[in-house]
């Protein structure tokens, strides 16, 4: 896909919050500083009734939300310098939780967390335009494919 704007950011986020099977999906979201990671979890947040600040967990390297029904943690492992920090700080509970896990920076916690549902790689292009490719890692992500479809 190819979004040219924020507006279609906002729009594919739409989207996504309205699948089903997001509910109990791990997102990994990939791409480099400045790619537009954490501006896709904010209007993902958002259309999915988070209310108030939506912050950046760079440094605090988790930030829970919640809606009616649904418990959203959001990872940036950016910071990490080894992938043990993330079973140190007790994130394989989280992980193993019910509802909806969303990291920025996966490759730096490694095989310290599961399999991802869905890959979302980003990738800014020179005309401020969002180069993004999907890809599905379990049946949870197959269905949000076909969802998206």
């Amino acid at each position: 896909m190819l979004w040219r704007s924020e507006a279609e950011t906002q729009a594919f986020a739409q989207r996504l919050a309205a699948c089903p099977a997001l509910r109990n999906a791990y997102v990994e979201l990939r791409g480099d500083l400045g790619a537009g990671k954490t501006t896709l979890v904010r209007y993902l947040l958002r259309a999915m009734g988070v209310q108030g600040r939506v912050k950046s967990p760079t440094y605090a390297v988790v930030e829970p939300h919640h809606v009616p029904g649904l418990d959203i943690w959001h990872f940036d492992f950016y910071r990490f310098n080894d992938p043990r920090e993330c079973e140190d700080a007790g994130f394989r509970d989280l992980f193993a939780s019910p509802g909806l896990k969303l990291a920025e920076w996966p490759e730096k916690a490694a095989t310290m967390v599961p399999a991802c549902d869905l890959l979302i790689q980003l990738e800014a292009l020179p005309d401020e335009s969002r180069q993004v490719q999907l890809r599905a890692g379990t049946a949870i992500g197959e269905a949000l494919l076909a969802c998206l479809a």
